[in-house]
């Protein structure tokens, strides 16, 4: 008996440019995907993904009356379908990638080369890898945003004599994220006092430059001090450290940030087992690790090292997930003591 091909994804192309849309569409069709419409703008996109349901978007940002960002926003709210969003590789295009990851998109490709770029080949595997990982995703209307809380009274790690374990270094929180994490993270920094005991490293796969808009996004919606690490940092509570995208995050013997070069790890830079299994040798039991939304296995093999050292770990439950991929590979390599929904990690977080 012959086994019938499986069946083609089929992808809606929004974009303002029809040069940009046709060379999308022949990308796409040349990887084996199916299109099932082209929108001119985001309330043509909108209307499509009602009245066509294709598994999966790719959304421009910069389009004319509605945007990239309230396009997502209105087909989260009328029928929730993974979009990835074609990013301009610019400090505006991370701010205006970040309000549609915000509002519900699950991943983003960089254009090789501004608005409309001709040449799409360098990153036509890119597309392709993560169209097919976001038509499996899971995608959601994110929590409302609370409203910017006020800072504490007083300064990150001010309050250290309270809260660290003899020896003198702080409990450490390493937290793992890839797809979906921005709109998790923004659920879950938020919601964590400013004068929690622990301290924090997030490890979010992110290209450089784009990590260091998550930092501001993060600040300016926590009550916790959130900006993007640099070498010589020391972890320390009421603050939360970003790797930087394309550094790993490591912890020399005092406990305090070394940003290296060293090869991707998982196809990662910066990868969360580094970081984790770093953490694990310096802080011991005082690490605590986390493993979020996202594609892959990292940090799973790091979740480990920390159960190994008497730490303690969490993932995010599937059902929160947009991606259950490195929570599932954490729980099934037995390196979690607890699977906690998205809405609970704070509270968890705040008395562990």
């Amino acid at each position: 008996m012959t086994t019938p091909a499986p069946r083609k994804l089929r992808v809606l192309i929004a974009d303002d440019s029809a040069f940009m849309r046709q060379s999308i569409a022949r990308t796409l069709t040349a990887a084996g995907f199916e299109i099932a419409g082209q929108a001119k703008d985001g309330n043509d996109a909108v209307a499509q993904v009602v009245a066509l349901g294709p598994d999966v978007v790719t959304m421009d940002f910069n389009m004319p009356g509605l945007d990239g960002a309230g396009a997502v926003r209105e087909i989260m709210r009328r029928r929730p379908t993974p979009v990835v969003m074609f990013s301009a590789h610019t400090r505006q295009g991370a701010r205006e990638t970040f309000e549609a990851l915000g509002a519900g998109a699950v991943d983003f490709v960089t254009k090789p080369a501004g608005e409309v770029s001709a040449d799409l080949s360098k990153i036509a595997a890119e597309l392709t890898r993560k169209l097919t990982v976001a038509a499996a995703a899971r995608p959601r209307a994110p929590a409302a945003a609370a409203a910017p809380k006020p800072r504490a009274t007083t300064a990150p790690g001010a309050s250290a004599g309270t809260t660290t374990l003899p020896g003198g270094l702080p409990r450490l929180c390493v937290i793992a994220v890839s797809t979906g994490g921005p709109a998790a993270l923004s659920e879950l920094i938020p919601a964590l006092p400013g004068d929690l005991r622990l301290a924090v490293i997030i490890v979010q796969h992110m290209p450089a430059h784009f990590t260091a808009t998550l930092a501001e996004r993060l600040d300016a919606q926590s009550q916790l001090t959130v900006r993007e690490a640099v070498t010589g940092d020391r972890p320390m509570p009421g603050l939360a450290l970003i790797a930087p995208g394309d550094r790993h995050l490591e912890l020399d013997d005092r406990g305090h940030v070394v940003l290296t070069d060293g090869g991707p790890v998982h196809g990662c830079r910066p990868a969360a087992d580094v970081t984790m299994i770093s953490a694990a040798k310096v802080y011991g039991r005082r690490t605590v690790g986390v493993v979020m939304t996202g594609m892959g296995k990292d940090g799973a093999a790091g979740a480990l090292a920390i159960k190994k050292a008497d730490g303690k770990t969490f993932a995010q439950d599937q059902a929160s997930c947009v991606i259950y991929g490195m929570p599932k590979a954490a729980v099934e390599l037995g390196a979690i003591d607890e699977i906690v929904p998205l809405d609970e990690l704070a509270a968890h977080l705040r008395y562990v």
